[in-house]
């Protein structure tokens, strides 16, 4: 285990150097920069810019230099919002959408793998139709339609939850929601399918010799194999979760990183951008990881090498 990880965490280190790197090439090459798109300056104020964000040297001593910061852990200035530094940025936004992020997690995970299972159990019963029927609609029916239905009715019809903001157990809930919704879909409809497939493996024919109900047999035997498939979705999904969602922060009004991300790209903010893309990067490699050592767990067929 511990070469496992320590060959995983070297391997990691790499394959951030290489995205960072590529990153920072990408938005370098393309035409146009940061100041661009602000009213005309004179050109003695847009040096002293260029000059201040270290932008007025080649691309290789941009490079590097923007490599030498990041080892020392940081992250530089954003050039969008001006005497802001990424880290804070980042620190400001992140939280934010990391608590709705955990919370549409834990109901994607749990709920989806609850329906998944039911549906599974009751092969072809009015309740696998139904099941199949609402994650389809969850799945076809996109956010940005989803958020406003949701306030429509909870917080303007029914008045039981506020519209939107930020700063309250409340004012979470909708926003979780809707962003767990399409995501309960695919896990439920992952589950199940994973599920009938483990239900016709051979090795539960003994099980089910000994005389142990579907219930059992499921929870038992067949529940920690079919649920591995789902773990491989979680990993990258709980990811993407937690680093925020531009339209339910846009719809829900709630200052979060996923305005951010989208915003450093349209205003061509090198240094933000690539504090975001370390940040999902890192978290992508922590979650595949967990995602790893949970299935040596589950399976013991499954083993770790170095």
């Amino acid at each position: 285990m511990f070469l496992f990880l320590l060959r995983r965490t070297l391997s990691s280190i790499v394959v951030v150097f290489c995205v960072v790197s590529l990153t920072f090439l990408l938005m370098r090459i393309t035409k146009g920069g940061p100041f661009d798109r602000e009213k005309e300056q004179p050109a003695e104020v847009k040096e002293q810019l260029m000059r201040q964000y270290r932008l007025d040297g080649t691309l290789w001593e941009q490079y590097t230099a923007y490599l030498g910061r990041l080892a020392q852990l940081d992250l530089g200035f954003s050039t969008k919002y001006r005497n802001w530094r990424v880290s804070e940025l980042l620190a400001q936004k992140l939280p934010n959408s990391i608590a709705i992020g955990s919370v549409a997690f834990l109901l994607a995970s749990t709920l989806g793998v609850l329906l998944g299972s039911v549906a599974a159990m009751r092969k072809d019963s009015a309740w696998d139709r139904a099941a199949m029927l609402v994650a389809i609609l969850a799945i076809s029916v996109p956010t940005f339609i989803t958020g406003p239905f949701l306030i429509a009715v909870f917080a303007l019809w029914l008045g039981w939850l506020p519209v939107g903001g930020w700063g309250t157990v409340q004012q979470m809930i909708l926003p979780s929601v809707c962003l767990a919704g399409p995501y309960i879909a695919y896990v439920a409809r992952l589950m199940r399918n994973s599920l009938l497939d483990v239900l016709r493996s051979d090795f539960l024919r003994t099980a089910r010799a000994k005389g142990l109900g579907e219930t059992a047999v499921v929870a038992r035997h067949a529940a920690k194999i079919a649920i591995l498939p789902v773990i491989t979705f979680l990993g990258p999904l709980a990811a993407n979760l937690l680093t925020g969602s531009m339209v339910i922060e846009s719809v829900f009004n709630i200052s979060g990183a996923g305005s951010l991300f989208v915003n450093s790209i349209q205003n061509r903010d090198a240094f933000l951008l690539g504090g975001a893309v370390i940040v999902l990067c890192i978290m992508l490699i922590v979650f595949n990881l967990i995602v790893d050592v949970l299935y040596t767990l589950l399976d013991k067929r499954i083993q770790l090498h170095a």
